[in-house]
């Protein structure tokens, strides 16, 4: 069974992303720790990239802060095996192909199974173009999330049937975001893959209040927020985990059924 699945096993999970090295790696990991003891069941952790071409302006200006720290793709390894020693939810990677080319697709992979990263989640890879880096996931026992967008229509199913892991559903056009309110007829995209599936699924892009999470979670299995989240490390800064912690505390509060 993967490693992921057990963030689905107690009821509708919540998962927080942090853009590693956003103000420094050190607040990183207490804002991670404060996450995980206040309920969050799977991290997503984000290698910094000068061109997150998924990313709205606040997840941008948290890679952009990030690499002017000077950090390189073999700090965030180094980091994430440290942050294993303490933390032991499922953690997953959300990076570009770029990144991972550049540093060789089969070093950085089994570089990944190394130090317990459980999922690797390549938003500007298409399902079409996946056998790039499936075969060296499969290698190394590393689950490439598949992602659904309200674009996906009929490939919803195809995408669905080879999806491991979990399947992580873009809930609106466009970038990263706080949305004030989401459209996407969730509901449906949702039956399509139960109907073919039983590898859970989250919605991300735009969750950003409890209000949300309840209502995305009323059909998912999961609720996945990032520029929410990054907010709170733009504002605080070296004081942020305690807000993490509080604010994923109220997101799990919500969705607990």
């Amino acid at each position: 069974m993967s490693n992921i699945k057990k963030a689905f096993e107690n009821g509708k999970a919540f998962i927080p992303f942090f853009t590693c090295g956003d103000p420094d790696l050190a607040t990183t990991k207490e804002a991670v720790k404060e996450a995980v003891k206040n309920g969050a069941d799977l991290i997503e952790l984000g290698i910094p990239f000068s061109d997150p071409t998924a990313e709205g302006p606040v997840i941008q200006a948290a890679n952009l802060r990030a690499l002017k720290n000077g950090l390189k793709t073999d700090d965030i390894l180094a980091f994430v095996r440290d942050l294993r020693q303490e933390v032991k939810v499922p953690l997953v990677f959300m990076t570009y192909a770029n990144v991972v080319f550049s540093y060789g697709s089969d070093r950085f992979i089994s570089a990944c199974a190394d130090i317990g990263i459980d999922g690797l989640i390549l938003p500007d890879i298409p399902y079409e173009e996946k056998e790039e880096f499936l075969p060296y996931c499969r290698k190394y026992g590393v689950d490439l999330i598949s992602m659904i967008a309200p674009t996906s229509e009929n490939r919803i199913e195809m995408i669905a049937k080879e999806a491991e892991g979990f399947i992580y559903i873009v809930s609106s056009l466009g970038v990263t975001g706080v949305r004030s309110s989401i459209n996407t007829d969730l509901g449906n995209i949702v039956s399509v893959i139960r109907s073919c599936t039983d590898v859970p699924c989250a919605i991300g892009f735009g969750i950003s209040t409890p209000e949300q999470a309840k209502e995305m979670t009323a059909s998912a299995d999961g609720v996945i927020v990032g520029s929410a989240v990054v907010k709170l490390l733009e504002q605080y800064g070296k004081d942020a985990p305690r807000y993490v912690g509080e604010y994923v505390k109220a997101m799990k509060n919500a969705i607990i059924r």
